[in-house]
């Protein structure tokens, strides 16, 4: 449950560097300055002339590609798009992103582009400055919340509420933007774990504040991305309509026979594989194999838990199988997930099979852009949505709406 929220500080410039898939290098030679006045202009110690900031702009790899869909969105907590990516699919419109952690943020926007406010640090945004928007999506980070008893506090003339019981939480902040924007629907992913975190008081809170508080219905449940993807990964999703009745889940589209590992798996000359910086004609470069010394540790780490009746261990797998899952983490050794090797040491995962893995590209089709290192990748595939399945919850949701909207109108004309 990640508990690690910093916030950063995101420029305008930088976000319309990011847009153009520009390093500071290149940004440099465009605008023809140093490359200390480009981190000046990223960091916000100064602020970059109107003029070039427009040349900047002009080169957002967004431009000229923009949806206008009946359904908006607005996307908090936004990581590298996985839910945007879905949402879009699903042919509604993002009008507002905002993303803290300035690495993840440079890959979702040499995606995606700059084509609405981006921000960095929700908790420093009015509501009221934030578009008025369909869905509010949010895959909010966790973090401890203080509960107490309304009686208490009512004989201690305190206020009681989501002001009071998730104040200082990052959950604040998506309930003081529904509380504002009164959005028709709300969407919300967190680890499947958050139903259990602190007894469940936890999610009570989050429950009883959209419901009693802000007046929508609440649905969840948790699922697995195995139908989407060859890989575990459990997630709870929370869906709230302002009017009408509760989501149904049963909805949702899940598909049968889930995909195995080959199907996210380089093969040697692949489609599109001569250009790629992990797999030249589509095997792995030798840097992905691991090493002598990590997979004799790695052995004798899992030898070790297996003589104390534990499972800790490495999860080995090939090409008809399913993984475990994919964490944060995986870039540190990548035990969680080690690719059989043909005779070799094990493997860990390219950047591009993790894209896959998480549903963001398929061998045969658009590939994802990849602008960070491969620890950066790592961890912000780790930290990401099975997108297929957000895609299934979202075409759920947006058809819905869309019906009642349909039927509104119908009755007005």
């Amino acid at each position: 449950m990640r508990t690690d929220f910093t916030p950063k500080e995101v420029t305008e410039f930088f976000v319309a560097r990011a847009a153009a898939v520009m390093n500071v290098e290149e940004a440099a030679e465009l605008l023809g300055k140093s490359t200390p006045q480009i981190r000046k202009w990223d960091s916000g110690k100064e602020e970059c002339p109107g003029d070039l900031l427009s040349v900047l702009k002009s080169k957002d790899i967004g431009i000229g590609e923009r949806r206008t869909g009946r359904t908006t969105f607005i996307d908090l907590f936004a990581g590298i798009g996985g839910m945007r990516r879905a949402f879009e699919a699903a042919g509604a419109e993002c009008v507002f992103t905002s993303e803290w952690n300035t690495h993840a943020l440079k890959t979702y926007l040499a995606n995606h582009g700059a084509g609405h406010r981006v921000v960095g640090d929700i908790t420093k945004v009015d509501a009221a400055d934030i578009p008025d928007h369909d869905i509010l999506v949010a895959g909010f980070p966790c973090q401890p919340f203080s509960i107490a008893g309304v009686s208490k506090k009512n004989s201690l003339g305190r206020k009681h509420g989501f002001e009071d019981e998730t104040q200082g939480t990052l959950f604040f902040d998506v309930a003081r933007i529904i509380k504002e924007k009164k959005p028709k629907a709300f969407l919300l992913e967190n680890v499947k774990n958050l139903a259990s975190h602190n007894k469940g008081q936890t999610f009570e809170v989050i429950k009883r504040t959209l419901t009693e508080q802000l007046g929508y219905t609440f649905s969840y449940k948790v699922i697995d991305g195995t139908p989407w993807v060859p890989q575990k990964r459990p997630r709870i999703f929370m869906v709230g309509h302002r009017d009408g009745e509760e989501f149904d889940f049963d909805t949702v589209f899940v598909p049968e026979n889930g995909p195995k590992m080959n199907s996210v798996l380089h093969e040697e000359g692949e489609p599109g594989s001569s250009d790629c910086p992990y797999a030249p004609n589509g095997v792995p470069l030798d840097k992905y194999t691991l090493t002598a010394g990590l997979w004799d540790f790695l052995e004798r780490y899992a030898e070790k838990h297996r003589k104390r009746g534990n499972g800790f261990g490495y999860g080995m797998v090939g090409p008809d199988d399913v993984a475990r899952t994919m964490s944060a983490r995986y870039g540190k050794d990548g035990s969680e997930i080690l690719i059989r090797n043909g005779g070799r040491n094990p493997r860990r995962l390219t950047p591009r099979e993790a894209a896959r893995l998480l549903g963001f590209d398929q061998k045969d089709g658009p590939r994802m852009r990849i602008p960070v290192s491969d620890a950066q990748a790592y961890r912000q595939f780790g930290n990401s949505v099975v997108v297929p399945c957000v895609s299934a919850i979202a075409e759920s949701l947006v058809t819905a709406l869309e019906k009642n909207l349909g039927e509104i109108l119908k009755e007005a004309a």
